[in-house]
C-alpha cells in the first residue's frame, strides 16, 4: 500500500537528507577537516581521530537509542526537538576558527573534535528514529531511488561546495577561509532543518509498545544473532569493511604532503570526491531496487580495496586524484544502502530500529579503533603501510560478503513463494 503524503514527504526527507549532506561537504571529513588539522599542527594520530570520533559518535549510540524509538507512536516530534543540537556544533567551529585557531591551535584542535563528537553524537542518537520514519513514509521497493535522487542532488550541491571551499582557501587566509566553510556548512543546516519540520509523518503499522528496559533489551541481541546467521555474518564482514575505511583518513594529507600541493587543492579533492559519488550513486540507487542492497555494500567495499591499493602505487598527483573518486563511489554505497539493508534484514517493521542499531554500535568499535591505529602506524611506519593494511581488510570483507551473505529481500522472496 502506498504511504500517504508520499510525494510531499519525499520532498521533505529528501531536502532534509540533501542539504545535510552539502552541509557536510563544507567541512568534508576527507578533504576539509583534514587539511584544517593539518593547518593546526595536528599530528597524524589526532588527524585519524576525525574520523574516528566521528564513527563513535555517528555509529555507538544506536543501539542504546533503540528501544526507547521502538517505543516511541510518533517519531517526528522527537527528531525535531533533539535536531537541533547536530547543527549548533558549526557555528560554534566557524567562530573557534575565526577568533581561536591562530591564537591558540591546540585548543582549537580540542574544540574542533568535541564539536564533531557533538554532531554526531546527537545523529547516531537520533538515527533509528529517522530511519524508522523513512521507513514508514518511502516504500521498500523506493528507498534505493530516493536515496539515489537526493544523494546525487547532495553531490551537486557539494561539488559547488567543494569549488567554493577552493576558492575560499585559495583567495584568504586560512583562519578565513575555515571559519567561511563552517558558517557555509551551517546556513545549510538551516535549510534542513526547515525541511523536516515540514515532513508529514504518516501513522505506524502497528501500536507503539512501552519502552523496554535497556538491560533486557541488551540480553534479547546475543539471540537475535543466533537466530539471524545471516544477519551475524553482514556484521562481521561489514566489520571487517572498517578496516579498508582506515586509509581514507589520510588520504588528503598524503598526497598534500608527498607531491607538496597548495591548499587549493583540497577543493579539487573535493569535486573528485563528490563527483566519484554522483556517478556511484546513479548507478548504485538503479542497482539497489533491482538486484537488492547486498550488492551495493559489495561493490563500495570492492573500491575502497581498490582506492587504497591505487593510493600506495599512484606515481603522480593526477592519478592519485582517482583514489578520491574511488572513495565517492565507497561513499555512495554506504548513502544508499548502509542503512536501507539493515532495514531489510529486519523481519517484520517493529524490528527495523533493533536492526539499524545493532548494525551501527557493532561496527563502532572497529570503525572508531582503525582510523586511530592508521594514524600511529602513518606516524611509525608511513602511509603506504596503511594503505596496504586497509586494502588487505576490504579484500577480505570482500571474500565474506560474496560468500557468506545472502541478500534478506531475495531470501524473503523465496519463503514466500515456498509457502505459496
Amino acid at each position: 500500500m502506498t504511504p500517504p503524503h508520499l510525494r510531499h514527504n519525499v520532498v521533505a526527507l529528501g531536502a532534509d537528507y540533501a542539504l545535510f549532506m552539502i552541509a557536510l561537504a563544507f567541512a568534508s571529513p576527507a578533504t576539509v577537516l583534514p587539511a584544517f588539522a593539518a593547518w593546526l599542527g595536528a599530528p597524524n594520530v589526532v588527524i585519524g581521530a576525525i574520523p574516528a570520533v566521528m564513527t563513535a559518535g555517528w555509529f555507538l549510540p544506536c543501539l542504546f537509542a533503540a528501544p526507547y524509538t521502538e517505543g516511541l507512536a510518533r517519531k517526528l516530534p522527537f527528531l525535531v526537538r533533539w535536531t537541533l543540537w547536530e547543527r549548533v556544533p558549526f557555528l560554534v567551529l566557524a567562530a573557534a576558527a575565526y577568533w581561536m585557531a591562530e591564537r591558540a591551535p591546540g585548543a582549537t584542535l580540542a574544540v574542533l573534535l568535541a564539536m564533531l563528537l557533538m554532531v554526531t553524537g546527537v545523529g547516531g542518537l537520533l538515527m533509528p528514529a529517522w530511519m524508522d520514519l523513512i521507513g514508514r513514509a518511502v516504500p521498500m521497493t523506493m528507498r534505493g531511488r530516493f536515496f539515489a535522487v537526493t544523494s546525487v542532488v547532495a553531490s551537486v550541491g557539494g561539488l559547488g561546495a567543494g569549488a567554493v571551499a577552493a576558492d575560499l582557501l585559495g583567495t584568504h587566509r586560512p583562519a578565513v577561509a575555515y571559519a567561511l566553510c563552517f558558517l557555509y556548512g551551517a546556513a545549510c543546516l538551516l535549510l534542513s532543518f526547515v525541511a523536516l519540520v515540514l515532513v508529514r509523518e504518516p501513522a505506524p503499522a502497528t501500536t507503539a509498545t512501552a519502552t523496554e528496559p535497556l538491560g533486557a533489551y541488551l540480553r534479547r541481541v546475543p539471540t537475535l544473532l543466533r537466530r539471524d546467521a545471516n544477519f551475524a555474518w553482514y556484521l562481521a564482514a561489514r566489520a571487517l569493511g572498517a578496516v579498508s575505511g582506515m586509509g581514507a583518513a589520510f588520504y588528503t594529507v598524503y598526497a598534500l604532503r608527498a607531491w607538496q600541493a597548495p591548499p587549493a587543492t583540497v577543493g579539487l579533492f573535493t569535486v573528485l570526491l563528490l563527483a566519484g559519488s554522483i556517478a556511484g550513486t546513479l548507478v548504485l540507487g538503479w542497482l539497489a531496487d533491482r538486484a537488492g542492497h547486498v550488492v551495493v555494500v559489495i561493490t563500495g567495499v570492492a573500491a575502497a580495496a581498490a582506492a587504497n591499493a591505487l593510493a600506495l602505487g599512484a606515481p603522480s598527483l593526477g592519478v592519485f586524484g582517482f583514489v578520491f573518486v574511488l572513495s565517492g563511489v565507497q561513499q555512495a554505497s554506504i548513502n544508499v544502502s548502509g542503512l536501507n539493508v539493515l532495514l531489510e534484514f529486519a523481519p517484520a517493521e517493529r524490528e527495523g530500529p533493533t536492526y539499524l542499531g545493532l548494525g551501527q554500535t557493532s561496527l563502532a568499535p572497529v570503525a572508531f579503533m582503525a582510523p586511530l591505529v592508521g594514524g600511529l602506524l602513518a606516524d611509525v611506519a608511513g602511509f603506504p603501510v596503511v594503505f596496504l593494511i586497509a586494502a588487505l581488510g576490504g579484500t577480505t570483507a570482500l571474500a565474506m560478503l560474496a560468500l557468506r551473505v545472502r541478500d534478506p529481500r531475495r531470501t524473503r522472496a523465496v519463503a514466500a513463494e515456498s509457502r505459496a
